[in-house]
């Protein structure tokens, strides 16, 4: 296979987690679109320096941070000019109350969802890693047993007791987020 055909057989087999990360953590689809071209830009320009059993990873690492910087970016933009100022106050006005509820909501619940992933990591690094492998990046069960040299068992053992954990220790912090 050529360069070209492995970066497009990546896109492929990826786009869509890219995409579905950077929603996630952007809280907007349009956005996200753009993260997610953004991020294969850089795929591409960097290709040929990667490891490629390392690529999915990197995709979701590097679609997470593009998110999270855009977030960070555009909760600190500053209106330069008054017409810019009369335009954003002009959207606050227009935006209803639920909207920037639902937007708050969005971001206390990435928030959460960040230190849920830190103290699982904490607790138990193998609970964080067959979490990370299975739900997030969604490699194949048997395929995260295969890599993590156990049998498929043990790592249903393993996510069962990684969600029960999170549920104990996590669950009035959603309840609150529920609430609000």
């Amino acid at each position: 296979m050529t360069v070209n055909n492995d970066y497009n057989e990546i896109y492929l087999k990826h786009k869509n987690l890219v995409l579905k990360v950077a929603n996630l953590y952007s809280g907007n689809y349009h956005v996200a679109e753009d993260i997610t071209q953004n991020t294969f830009m850089k795929l591409y320009i960097y290709f040929d320096d990667m490891k490629k059993d390392n690529i999915k990873s990197w995709l979701f690492t590097t679609a997470k941070h593009e998110a999270l910087n855009y977030v960070k970016k555009t909760a600190r933009e500053i209106c330069a000019k008054n017409s810019d100022l009369e335009l954003y106050m002009t959207e606050i006005v227009s935006s209803s109350e639920e909207e920037l509820l639902e937007r708050y909501r969005n971001i206390e619940n990435m928030e959460l969802h960040d230190r849920i992933m830190i103290a699982l990591m904490e607790k138990n690094r193998r609970w964080y890693d067959a979490v990370i492998l299975s739900y997030y990046m969604e490699v194949p069960q048997k395929v995260v047993a295969e890599r993590m040299g156990i049998k498929i068992q043990v790592l249903h053992s393993i996510l069962h007791r990684a969600k029960d954990w999170i549920k104990k220790e996590f669950a009035v912090k959603y309840e609150d987020l529920d609430r609000v």
